[in-house]
């Protein structure tokens, strides 16, 4: 009886993509020349890439591949680790200093905890890279003009609407922010008169306990999911809302840079 031939794995393909909008997030060495990156790319979401020769003295990679510093990377490979083929700088975004600086490393630590890898997220990459824009600009509200100082002085006042609005987009865009202008359980409209809670499993619900004070007032719930951050005590509900389901999805390991803010500006 003859034998058949053993059947051949199909080769896996090379992956190629060209110019593609993208963000370091971090990286660190790899061998005495070259970089690990992650990379938080347009269409193709978080993936690491290898920048071979990126820490040679005379490489045009160490003046594109910056932290807050937008790029068009082009990159091939199979495996899990691509390789970076080229990198040009964008441009658009001022360097960061200061408290505008501490925000992006919140911002980029949010990303590399909870975005997975190989999950594209057009809506969130836009969003963060409005809010490193605004940052450099050093304008957190309404196009407010930069103070005379500069973004290194950027105050809290300034920063905080931008925080806790990258926060809801990316909770948003990873299905973890529930719908705030409705009560999950029946669908029907939160009202402004009303309390509630929002639970980061079960969604908006009506307060029934006899304590109120871990309720929310519909009309600063509302507020919030429209971010009309003028509205007072909008801003303050927000922040604790965001730090509830936050820490809800990262689990017992804090924020390193959630703590520093807090710790420094009381963010």
């Amino acid at each position: 009886m003859e034998r058949s031939a053993p059947r051949r794995r199909p080769a896996r393909r090379i992956e190629r993509a060209h110019d593609e909008p993208a963000f370091v997030l971090h990286a660190h060495a790899w061998r005495e020349t070259s970089l690990i990156l992650d990379v938080f790319s347009r269409h193709h979401g978080r993936l690491p890439l290898v920048a071979k020769g990126a820490k040679r003295p005379h490489s045009q990679l160490r003046t594109v591949l910056l932290g807050f510093a937008p790029f068009a990377a082009s990159w091939s490979g199979q495996g899990e680790v691509r390789t970076l083929t080229r990198a040009e700088w964008t441009g658009g975004v001022a360097p960061l200093a200061g408290l505008p600086l501490l925000c992006g490393f919140y911002f980029n630590e949010l990303l590399m905890r909870l975005l997975p890898r190989e999950d594209p997220h057009e809506a969130l990459f836009d969003a963060y890279l409005q809010a490193l824009t605004r940052l450099g600009e050093g304008a957190g509200t309404g196009g407010a003009a930069a103070p005379a100082r500069g973004p290194l002085y950027a105050s809290r006042q300034q920063v905080e609407p931008l925080l806790r609005g990258f926060e809801m987009e990316l909770l948003r865009e990873l299905g973890h922010l529930p719908e705030l202008h409705l009560l999950s359980t029946s669908g029907e409209p939160v009202r402004p008169q009303g309390l509630y809670v929002v639970d980061p499993q079960r969604g908006v619900l009506e307060h029934v306990e006899q304590d109120a004070s871990t309720a929310m007032p519909g009309e600063q719930l509302l507020a919030i999911a429209d971010a009309r951050w003028e509205h007072p005590g909008a801003l303050r509900g927000a922040k604790s809302l965001m730090r509830e389901l936050l820490g809800y999805h990262l689990g017992t390991q804090p924020l390193r840079t959630r703590q520093l803010l807090i710790d420094l500006h009381q963010l």
